[in-house]
């Protein structure tokens, strides 16, 4: 029997979009990047050759058109996995419920999902303006805890060896899941530096920034840098979105990868301020293997 949802836990508004979002399935193409920052929601869609649906409902931009004969959806999430949550159950409710009769379709259907961001550096082997491909995301947020997904025994072994070194505060209990793997491979390449994200809740303590008020991760990427497992995994950038990206993601049954521009790295004191013709680049980069 399909599940039925209450019109409390499937959310929609007036005009039977999903709540947060504004969004019809017809909106929505199958192949979806996901930014952070709305205005590179432009950016992307200033690739397309041809912008066929837009619009704007709170943070969340969407721009949809066709690329080389390929349509593609370019979405804002704002900053942060909190947004991430909404976003992705969102976007899975578009495609496999049936917003009339609020049920299950009997049909799922998978999804690509393709997060382009920003990220800190956290080797001081990996230039400025390099490419950082996910190939794990460790979760510092929460929003993992939150939900019932099974870790593989890769997964599994990672995590039990990376709570093994002395590198989170006590209270911190870390998450992990890695990127779908076959999705991944297609942004792979010799730009690009491949390895252990770290999603962090927040900006500045959460990523061992300390400005006036101390904090208890003091330190934080000296550990992170440090740290290297017997299959040579180590952590190579800090972001805030990809660990719930990919447990809800993957969880869903679908596609997640994430691809970053590194504009800071922490072990050589190191940041770009203007990095946006870079941006472009790796937009490009980007929509030619979506």
């Amino acid at each position: 029997m399909l599940k039925k949802f209450a019109p409390t836990e499937l959310v929609l508004n007036a005009q039977n979009q999903v709540y947060h979002l504004g969004l019809s399935p017809e909106n929505v193409s199958e192949k979806i990047i996901l930014v952070g920052d709305q205005e590179r929601v432009s950016l992307v869609s200033a690739q397309f050759d041809k912008i066929e649906f837009k619009s704007n409902h709170r943070e969340f931009f969407c721009h949809t058109g066709q690329y080389k004969n390929k349509r593609i959806s370019v979405i804002s999430t704002g900053i942060g996995t909190d947004n991430i949550d909404i976003v992705i159950n969102e976007l899975d409710a578009l495609f496999n419920i049936d917003l009339d009769l609020k049920t299950e379709k009997p049909d799922r259907k998978q999804i690509e999902l393709l997060r382009i961001g920003t990220c800190g550096i956290l080797q001081s082997d990996i230039p400025i303006h390099s490419y950082v491909l996910s190939e794990y995301a460790l979760g510092l947020d929460n929003i993992g805890h939150f939900y019932d997904t099974v870790l593989s025994e890769e997964e599994e072994a990672l995590l039990n060896d990376i709570s093994k070194h002395d590198i989170f505060p006590k209270n911190i209990i870390p998450y992990i899941k890695k990127a779908s793997e076959k999705f991944m491979e297609k942004f792979d390449g010799p730009l690009c530096h491949k390895g252990i994200t770290v999603t962090s809740s927040g900006f500045y303590g959460p990523q061992g920034r300390e400005l006036r008020l101390s904090t208890f991760t003091n330190g934080l990427h000296e550990k992170l840098e440090r740290y290297i497992d017997s299959n040579q995994n180590r952590f190579v950038n800090f972001e805030m979105e990809s660990s719930a990206l990919f447990t809800l993601g993957k969880g869903l049954g679908h596609s997640c990868s994430t691809i970053c521009l590194g504009i800071a790295n922490r072990p050589n004191l190191d940041f770009s301020s203007d990095y946006s013709n870079e941006m472009v680049k790796l937009i490009k980069y980007a929509l030619d293997r979506l």
